[in-house]
């Protein structure tokens, strides 16, 4: 399935497991209807704990993201895909609200700040 686990990120491993999910959605390669692996299987694959993988797929399952049928497995849902823009939209923002007020903070002008996004969106088109 390609999920990987790290030992060193602050997130807990049922999050790591959520995001990658999640991103694998986002970016078309887990479709509607795509199988994902037993709870089981996956705890196996990953080392980790059955407990854990059921959380990941439990709250994976109350966001609408998979579904669950007894005795057949989970599964992609299927997702709307401007709600599923408006959800990364929100958490971008999340994200800039803590970089603008860490950059307040630092006293960090907004042009200096647009200077860094402008500077690492290159680096990274570059990649």
């Amino acid at each position: 399935m390609g999920i990987i686990i790290s030992n060193t990120s602050k997130d807990p491993i049922y999050q790591q497991i959520i995001t990658q999910i999640k991103e694998m959605v986002f970016k078309g390669e887990l479709k509607e209807g795509d199988a994902l692996p037993s709870i089981r299987q996956l705890a196996k694959d990953l080392q980790i704990s059955v407990i854990t993988t059921k959380r990941a797929y439990e709250e994976l399952e109350k966001e609408g993201f998979i579904i669950s049928v007894v005795g057949k497995g989970s599964f992609i849902a299927g997702q709307n895909k401007e709600l599923l823009k408006e959800r990364r939209l929100k958490i971008m923002e999340e994200k800039m609200i803590e970089i603008i007020e860490e950059s307040k903070l630092l006293n960090i002008s907004i042009d200096e700040l647009s200077d860094m996004l402008h500077l690492l969106y290159r680096e990274d088109d570059e990649r």
